[in-house]
Formats: C-alpha cells, structure tokens, sequence
C-alpha cells in the first residue's frame, strides 16, 4: 500500500479544527507558516507505530497553551496552578489530534498503534524529523495566537 494517496492536510485540518472548536470552544482559522522565533512554546507529540509509523507535533506559545488550558478544563487563566496542569493539556491535546489521524490511517489500510505523549518546552529549538514519505505542516491563528500542526508519515514495519 502507498501512502502518498493519504489525504494527510486534509486530515490534520479537519482533526485540529473540530478537536478546537468541540473540546475547546475555539473556532480556528488557517494562516501563512509562520515560525515562533524566540517566543518560549511547548511542544505536544505521540508517535505512530504499526502499517504506518509516524509522529504527531503540535507546536503553541506558552500563553496559548495556558488558555487551551484553561478552556479545557473550565477555569480562568489565573486558576492554574501548575506547568504540570498545562503539560498534561497539551499533551492530550495532541493525543485527541494523533488519535484522530490514527483512525484515518487504519481506516484507509494502515493499521497502526498511537504512542503516549511526550511535551517538550522552551524557546528557540527546533524538531526536525526526516525520510517521511508524507509530512504536512499546517498553520491555524486564534485570534492572536497560533498552533502550529505537523505530521509526518511513513509505510511502517
């Protein structure tokens, strides 16, 4: 089976707007790649292993990450209480978004396992991630700020 048929942006789109717009209450719209420069982010990812193998990145500044924290669970930004709190956020975040594209992946032949999610933090890193036959990075605003989707997929083993 060939993987370059997957409709991958499309999925990553459809998956990253409804998990927003359902679990969060955040209508998301798409924009131009953008880069996070110096500003501080964390980093959510899973990994896919199975048919298809693969891994999952979704990229926030701190403050977006605290206020899809606190939409998440029903708070005000200045009740949470913890790194831990918004880590775990992010982390489901992207397990809510990988588990989606998992689906789509067995659904279309590709069985395949979802990993648990790993976070990392900080400012002015990058994740790359190389010899993927398909990879899609997508780029969302809300209101000022932005998310920062990418996946990237092969035939696994």
């Amino acid at each position: 089976m060939d993987l370059s048929n997957f409709d991958l942006p499309t999925f990553i789109r459809g998956a990253t707007q409804e998990v927003f717009d359902t679990m969060l209450s955040m209508e998301l719209s798409e924009q131009e790649l953008t880069d996070f420069g110096d500003t501080s982010r964390i980093v959510g990812s899973v990994s896919l292993a199975g048919t298809a193998s693969g891994t999952v990145n979704i990229h926030v500044s701190d403050s977006f990450a605290c206020q899809i924290t606190a939409n998440m669970l029903g708070m005000e930004l200045d009740e949470i209480e913890s790194d831990d709190e918004v880590h775990d956020v992010i982390g489901e975040l992207s397990n809510m978004i990988g588990g989606d594209l998992k689906s789509r992946l067995c659904d279309a032949g590709f069985p395949c396992e979802l990993s648990i999610p790993s976070i990392t933090s900080g400012k002015d890193f990058s994740i790359e991630s190389k010899g993927w036959a398909v990879n899609e990075t997508v780029c969302f605003q809300f209101e000022d700020h932005i998310a920062l989707i990418e996946a990237y997929i092969k035939n696994g083993g």
